[in-house]
């Protein structure tokens, strides 16, 4: 029964997946062709910003849930009762930061003006999104995919169709109105996901006034195992914000201009890294499934279970990430043509390729950690990663290589972080 439900829930979120994927190449094709160039470059340029402020209000709490409530120790109402107070309060307050800050973070930090609009319409989308992710944990954790699954491919299709209607009268008025409404229109879309999420729960969930009461201990038990995830997460998007940052100001320094600096982060971000990270839909769905069975026979103490699931989901990983990865590397100009219909960021490819066959491997890993309560290892390499990654662009940029600092440092975060997880999951598992 254990194997079904755990290839089962795996094969759900591979199709998902895959169909999600293919959408999403098509949203793609149409957002990159229908902004531009300097679309594209606005676009690439708040993104890691926009990670950042994903991460802070999710809060870890999805994967958080998904424990919890596969553990099976508490009522699933208690628990969703007990993070909403959490998710209000973050949604407040991080709203009003946007808000506040959004044109500070686009003149003085970004070098470029045109971003402030974009930042702030972010604010607009983080209720939705926080609501989805508690929905999602709550899913996770019963071992339903198939809800998931099904929001996924809806928000899809919701999301091509506004941009097919919206996105090109956007364009037109340039990229400030095409980054800024690709945004805000990404909330409708959350929102149709989050109805395909209420209409799968139990008819009989429903919460009461007298329910609404967060219960101190369950809030703690929550607190517990997201504050190492999103620890971790946020060392991560914290670097991941200051890689524009420091670039910039490095780069500028060293005598590039602007216009190239923000040119080849663009490539970097828009056109190599989409392709290199391909297989990530189904290293996604390993991991995701991994959580709450890792989880469920960890508390039983049934290690063989664990060592046999670890064992099939880094051999599924590595050999579809060999496969994508080694085809991308071969005929990176086919691909960025068919997609982008674009030669630029092939030199990126070429490079990296190689080393993201390595970076798959990082979800099931750190999934493993967290279902052992071990989340304060993964958290701690990935500190270690990005320190060095950072540390890496700081000062290689200085040697007039261009960007090639940033790729360096993404190799060198990719080996750090996945070595170390190796060594603490063997230490944890075996």
């Amino acid at each position: 029964m254990k194997k079904s439900i755990f290839f089962k829930s795996t094969l759900i979120l591979i199709i998902g997946s895959l169909l999600t994927r293919g959408l999403g190449l098509i949203i793609r094709v149409v957002f990159t062709r229908s902004i531009g160039n300097d679309g594209i470059n606005l676009y690439s340029l708040i993104m890691p910003t926009y990670s950042l402020i994903i991460s802070i209000t999710q809060l870890g709490l999805p994967t958080a849930i998904s424990t919890l409530v596969a553990r099976g120790n508490k009522r699933s109402k208690r628990i969703i009762t007990s993070v909403l107070p959490i998710i209000v309060i973050l949604n407040i307050l991080m709203v009003t930061l946007i808000l506040l800050s959004s044109k500070y973070i686009a003149v003085n930090l970004l070098n470029n003006r045109d971003a402030t609009y974009p930042i702030m319409a972010l604010s607009v989308i983080l209720p939705f999104i926080s609501i989805s992710s508690i929905l999602r944990g709550y899913f996770f954790g019963k071992q339903k995919m198939v809800p998931h699954t099904i929001s996924n491919i809806i928000e899809q299709i919701a999301r091509l169709v506004i941009i097919i209607l919206f996105l090109p009268l956007l364009a037109k008025k340039g990229p400030v109105y095409a980054v800024s409404g690709f945004i805000l229109l990404s909330a409708i879309s959350e929102f149709i996901s989050i109805i395909v999420f209420l209409v799968y729960l139990p008819k009989n969930f429903t919460i009461s006034k007298s329910e609404f009461k967060p219960d101190l201990n369950t809030t703690k038990e929550v607190l517990n195992l997201c504050l190492p995830t999103i620890s971790g997460r946020l060392i991560g998007n914290v670097a991941y914000f200051l890689e524009p940052v420091i670039l910039t100001y490095v780069l500028k320094v060293t005598g590039y201009p602007i216009s190239f600096i923000q040119g080849e982060y663009g490539v970097y971000n828009a056109y190599s890294l989409p392709l290199l990270v391909i297989p990530s839909f189904i290293v996604q769905a390993i991991s995701t499934a991994l959580v709450p069975e890792i989880s469920k026979s960890y508390e039983r103490n049934d290690k063989t279970n664990v060592i046999k699931r670890l064992k099939q989901s880094l051999s599924i990983t590595i050999i579809i990430g060999s496969i994508t990865n080694a085809i991308v590397f071969l005929f990176p100009e086919l691909f960025l043509k068919i997609v982008y219909n674009t030669s630029k960021g092939i030199n990126y490819i070429k490079v990296l390729a190689p080393f993201f066959i390595i970076y798959n491997l990082e979800g099931p890993l750190a999934s493993v950690l967290q279902a052992v309560g071990q989340t304060k290892k993964a958290f701690r390499s990935t500190t270690i990663g990005v320190l060095v990654k950072t540390i890496s662009i700081a000062s290689l940029s200085f040697l007039n290589i261009g960007l090639y600092g940033l790729v360096i440092g993404e190799i060198l975060n990719i080996l750090i972080v996945v070595f170390l997880d190796i060594l603490y999951v063997k230490k944890e598992v075996y």
